[in-house]
């Protein structure tokens, strides 16, 4: 056996001596179970624990990130989607408190932040919008820990990766830590990082199960979970990462990702309205705008999705703004809501925000599956395309449930608007290829209000 391996063998057993002297100390009055005990002792850097419901998670979540508190200058932050999610009983910041409550750490309730003696500090936070990960863009952890991993997207996991970070000569390791359950608006892209196309030896999948908590009471909680639905069952009580709600309208294989669109398409750019905005603890329809394509063979291309949760002056400067990104070439629609209020956004947006640009309203009518109907049909024979992007995966992880009774249709919405608007015998006559002038006739010769 070389040297060089030798001393990255010795290295790594006094990593996992040092993380197991740490895993009883004063701070937790909770003792890890065995499994609960593997997951804080894996000095990978990246590990997910979980799977069933019941399994310790947000203990052992807890629990890891106070093993280095006596260190100074360690910094650990914890996550849930939302403030409401993080504050409710017996979740992180409760159980948090109950543990720390005077044992010598001070609390402070504005920066929801517990400090120990040492100076270390271990803190709380939430992402309910996409655009929440950029209030994080200054600090400096050693630990960043979400529960329930499958509330959040992959973009917002992502970019606390750039969070980790440690003085020089420290030797505080630098530790992504998760815990979830199967399901929830993430299920997929947490499946393909960390099991299903998981080929990256520093990236670690620990399963838990009931049976794997000898405090808790197994046959009531079985008992329990056995009233809900089969898929929701098979994936809290078994940790079953295979099963799905499946939609049954539109399948993920349907979708080709090209790397680019062909050029010569007729576009539109249809937006979606929330009807309300974001308020702490709530979680909103998406204002949505998406981008589509057809060519002249009538393959439509889905080449751009645009979403987000904000106040009416946010959403009119993105809608301005992503207008004049796609250009005065593309024709830009807007789903129109019944009645006199519809007509009176419509205008609004006409003369105050896309003056220049053409410009409609679309009434929606029937119900969503309905209209989806025709897109479905079309993707399912092939006939839509994604262009890659970062909007990939939550865009397929939306149409695959559709329709469901839990999460978002705004993607759904708009890839039905958009379609419509391209299938009209109107545009396919008017504007083989939908430049300006022809955008222009088409927008003097539909009137959408009739």
């Amino acid at each position: 056996m070389s040297n060089a391996v030798v001393t990255k063998s010795n290295e790594y057993l006094e990593h996992v001596a040092d993380l197991a002297s740490r895993l009883i100390n004063r701070w937790s009055p909770h003792k890890p179970f065995m499994k609960e005990a593997e997951f804080m002792l894996t000095p990978q850097a990246e590990v997910l624990y979980g799977g069933a419901a019941g399994g310790g998670k947000s203990d052992a979540l807890l629990m890891a990130a106070l093993m280095f508190v006596d260190v100074p200058g360690y910094s650990a932050m914890l996550f849930r989607r939302t403030y409401v999610d993080l504050a409710l009983p017996d979740a992180l910041m409760d159980r948090a408190n109950n543990w720390l409550r005077g044992s010598g750490a001070h609390w402070y309730d504005k920066s929801k932040t517990w400090k120990f003696p040492s100076g270390a500090t271990v803190s709380f936070g939430y992402m309910e919008s996409e655009n929440d990960r950029f209030r994080y863009q200054g600090a400096q952890c050693q630990f960043i820990g979400f529960d329930e991993l499958t509330q959040f997207s992959e973009t917002q996991y992502r970019y606390l990766f750039s969070r980790l970070r440690r003085l020089e000569g420290s030797n505080v390791p630098l530790r992504m830590r998760s815990a979830s359950n199967p399901g929830g608006r993430g299920h997929d892209w947490v499946k393909r990082r960390f099991i299903s196309e998981n080929n990256n030896p520093d990236r670690v999948f620990i399963p838990a199960r009931i049976s794997d908590n000898p405090a808790l009471d197994q046959a009531e909680y079985e008992k329990a979970l056995k009233q809900l639905d089969p898929t929701t069952c098979r994936q809290l009580m078994n940790g079953d990462w295979d099963v799905r709600p499946a939609g049954s309208m539109f399948k993920r294989e349907w979708f080709e990702i090209l790397d680019k669109a062909p050029e010569g398409l007729r576009m539109v750019r249809f937006w979606d309205m929330a009807a309300t905005e974001r308020k702490p603890g709530t979680d909103p329809d998406y204002t949505a705008g998406l981008l589509m394509g057809l060519d002249a063979q009538n393959i439509a291309y889905v080449m751009d999705v645009k979403r987000l949760q904000g106040t009416p002056q946010t959403v009119e400067a993105v809608i301005k703004q992503t207008a004049a990104m796609d250009g005065k070439e593309v024709l830009i629609v807007m789903e129109q809501e019944p009645g006199a209020a519809g007509k009176q956004v419509i205008d609004y947006y006409r003369r105050h925000v896309l003056l220049g640009y053409a410009f409609a309203g679309f009434p929606s009518t029937g119900a969503k599956p309905v209209r989806a109907k025709p897109v479905s049909g079309y993707a399912q024979a092939g006939n839509v395309k994604l262009i890659v992007g970062a909007w990939n995966n939550d865009y397929l992880d939306e149409v695959e449930v559709f329709p469901s009774d839990h999460g978002h249709d705004d993607q759904v919405d708009t890839t039905s608007g958009a379609f419509g608007v391209l299938v009209a015998p109107e545009i396919v006559q008017e504007a083989p290829v939908m430049t300006f002038d022809a955008v222009q006739e088409y927008g003097s010769i539909v009137d959408w209000d009739q």
